[in-house]
């Protein structure tokens, strides 16, 4: 569809069908806060809560506000599908975020601080420290900080400084010793690698000061013979899209490397300043940094409340914190050890953070020592910084086996971290490729072909996740190992369109973006909706991040108004609006956040009952079916199918975490009747989890599902 074609379809579709996709994050954002307000939720627990929220705004500001300030700069005034200009929604955001941010700070400083005081962990004010424990703390600042401190003068000479995004910074007014002498304006970067809780001497182990409140009071060291009329901690938010250039010549490894430096310069989106800065102060810094009013964020304090998460994760407090879950085995050490014969004879499908992500790695591990492996192929998005997949990837490289890893660079805010261990990759033999000039690689798919007594045999991993062992344990996601033999074949098209000059497969199994995911989209909705209309029993489930695509909503909405049964879980955006009498009163949406992040794309369609269950990389968003390289597959396997489905009635279930969408664009806590069980899914989950790993142990024998069907 060219750009005319959708401005006419946009210009007709009514804004009351749709809401805001910005202030509908915000709405996420604001669930992530009630969870750090619910008193049932552990201490510690409620202070990372609060630490996600204010970190969740960050990248807010930097990605989306950043987007929308940028639109209303080049004259843009197209209205989205809920009918807001760019300038329109960046005066509600504003509004809105204003708003939470006040909550945020109330929440922090008037329960959570004082709450974890009664508990032995402290954050002290310089003033609250006696004698003996500034003296050591002035000492410490001597020789530790005091050498990495930079005070920076800005004057006619010496210009403000070029303040990097996210870094926290003191502004000071200061007036010379000499009569007649104009106040002056200095700044001085507090260190960004050192902790920003400083033990307090003397006071045990869970009592800290702010790196930042022992430099105010050490100013007569840093500036001698000046007098501090008032100093403020603040900090910039830049822009941090990268835009690239195709012009220039360069390739697109040292294009994203330009584009990172150039980061760092961007514009100031943002400027959050402590609130007892004085106006002269706020408009000196402000008109430096060039922000309007409603850019800036008075905050009673502390400045950058990331520092919550080294809060939330001090030692020896576990009676504040979840009880821990351990990720349960989906194979034992012996079968993990022959992960192939096991995939010859079933497919695997694993739920992490409930099942261990084990089975996942021992693929490639043993792949990579397994003299009969000939090819390991990979898409890597995000990974841990030591991660057993790539070593073991740089491992088979080592030992002649052909490795091909697919790597993302445009990971956003990874694609540093991404590109070192890529070369290092690259250092070891493996075949990099540096993703795909204006298609984000997002799919996570793993090949593995091997030499077997009957021929090659190609074995599969795909899943709605990174392959990332750390949030593998933090993040709910699915995926299939399997040996089938058309999923090997897609598999290998799908990388021989990506490395090399093949056109986009047609595939058999896997349903690739962009190319046909947002047709079988449509066409799978479709199907439920003629099915309606004929008078048999229609329904939709999906699990997802966001729902955001106009054309998939409208697809929903006919099928809702044919007597489609749909239910909807998405964690965080959902520009649908449910319950409209005559459009959407079939569906439902609801969201959880929960002690796990909630990331798996789960798809589910009744089809007369011969149930259709598909995991996916993708999510319904334009971005996603349009802009980025994606896979979607079916979940074949009986078994396989029958563990999917009961996930989604679980989390369906859900009465203690979930929040339903209504058609105001409120999220309600559930009603619960008193006859009603009690269903935290999450819990529930992990509980489903352990009993069938234990059952799985008693049987005796071993008993193996029947191969998959082609």
């Amino acid at each position: 569809m060219n750009r005319e074609a959708r401005a006419k379809r946009r210009s007709r579709r009514s804004p009351d069908l749709f809401f805001n996709r910005e202030l509908s994050w915000l709405a996420f954002n604001e669930r992530v806060l009630e969870e750090a307000a619910d008193s049932s939720n552990p201490l510690l627990e409620r202070v990372k809560f609060a630490a996600i929220s204010a970190s969740n705004l960050d990248e807010f500001f930097m990605v989306r506000v950043a987007r929308l300030k940028t639109a209303v700069l080049e004259g843009d005034v197209e209205p989205d599908p809920s009918g807001l200009t760019p300038a329109q929604q960046l005066r509600e955001v504003s509004r809105r975020v204003h708003l939470l941010v006040e909550r945020l700070f109330s929440l922090v400083n008037g329960t959570l601080l004082p709450a974890l005081a009664e508990h032995g962990v402290r954050v002290a004010r310089m003033a609250d420290l006696d004698q003996a424990q500034r003296t050591a703390l002035s000492g410490w600042f001597r020789e530790n900080l005091l050498p990495a401190l930079t005070p920076l003068a800005i004057d006619q000479s010496r210009p403000f400084p070029m303040l990097a995004s996210l870094t926290l910074n003191l502004a000071v007014r200061l007036l010379p010793a000499g009569e007649g002498e104009a106040p002056r304006l200095a700044v001085v970067q507090v260190p960004a690698r050192l902790p920003r809780l400083v033990r307090v001497p003397g006071a045990g182990d869970t009592t800290f000061v702010l790196l930042e409140d022992i430099i105010r009071v050490e100013f007569d060291t840093l500036f001698p013979g000046q007098v501090v009329l008032e100093a403020a901690a603040f900090r910039l938010t830049r822009d941090a899209e990268l835009e690239l250039d195709d012009e220039g010549g360069l390739s697109y490894l040292e294009a994203i490397q330009e584009e990172l430096r150039r980061r760092r310069r961007n514009d100031v989106v943002r400027l959050t300043i402590e609130s007892a800065a004085s106006g002269t102060l706020l408009s000196q810094i402000a008109d430096q940094v060039e922000v309007g009013e409603d850019d800036v964020y008075r905050v009673p304090g502390p400045i950058d409340l990331r520092v919550l998460f080294a809060l939330a994760e001090i030692a020896e407090r576990d009676e504040l914190r979840d009880r821990p879950l351990k990720p349960v085995p989906v194979l034992d050490p012996q079968a993990m050890d022959r992960v192939f014969d096991v995939l010859d004879e079933c497919d695997i499908l694993v739920h992490h953070p409930y099942d261990s992500f084990d089975p996942v790695a021992a693929l490639v591990e043993r792949a990579a020592d397994d003299p009969d492996v000939l090819a390991i192929k990979l898409t890597l998005y995000r990974t841990s910084g030591d991660s057993p997949i790539v070593r073991s990837l740089m491992r088979a490289a080592d030992q002649g086996k052909q490795v091909t890893a697919v790597v993302e660079l445009m990971a956003r805010f990874d694609e540093e971290r991404n590109i070192q261990w890529a070369q290092r990759l690259e250092e070891a033999g493996a075949h990099v490729i540096y993703g795909i000039k204006r298609l984000k690689v997002h799919s996570k798919i793993a090949l593995v072909v091997r030499r077997g007594p009957q021929g090659i045999r190609r074995y599969v991993h795909l899943g709605t996740g990174n392959y990332n062992d750390r949030t593998a344990r933090q993040y709910t996601d699915m995926g299939l190992l399997t040996s089938s033999h058309l999923f090997g074949i897609d598999a290998s098209a799908f990388f021989n369109a990506l490395t090399g000059y093949s056109d986009p497969p047609r595939m058999r199994k896997l349903v690739m973006a962009p190319t046909h995911l947002r047709e079988r989209t449509l066409k799978l909705i479709e199907r439920e909706t003629r099915r309606a209309e004929s008078g048999q029993p229609a329904a939709v489930r999906a699990k997802m991040n966001s729902l955001v695509d106009p054309a998939v909503v409208e697809a929903l909405y006919a099928a809702s108004r044919a007597g489609v049964q749909i239910s909807l879980n998405v964690r965080g955006i959902c520009v649908l609006r449910p319950g409209v009498k005559g459009l959407s009163e079939h569906i439902r949406v609801v969201s959880i956040v929960g002690r796990f992040l909630e990331h798996a794309r789960v798809f589910h369609f009744h089809n007369g009952g011969e149930d259709e269950v598909y995991l996916s990389s993708a999510d319904w968003m334009p971005r996603n079916l349009d802009k980025r390289i994606e896979l979607m597959f079916p979940v074949e396997s009986p078994e396989c199918r029958k563990k999917v489905l009961d996930a989604l009635d679980t989390l369906f279930a859900d009465n203690v975490k979930s929040r339903r969408l209504v058609s105001d664009g409120t999220w309600k806590v559930p009603a619960r009747h008193a006859s009603e069980p009690i269903v935290n899914a999450q819990l529930a989950l992990y509980e489903q989890a352990r009993r069938s790993w234990e059952r799985r142990q008693e049987a005796t024998p071993l008993t193996l599902e029947p191969l998959r069907p082609q």
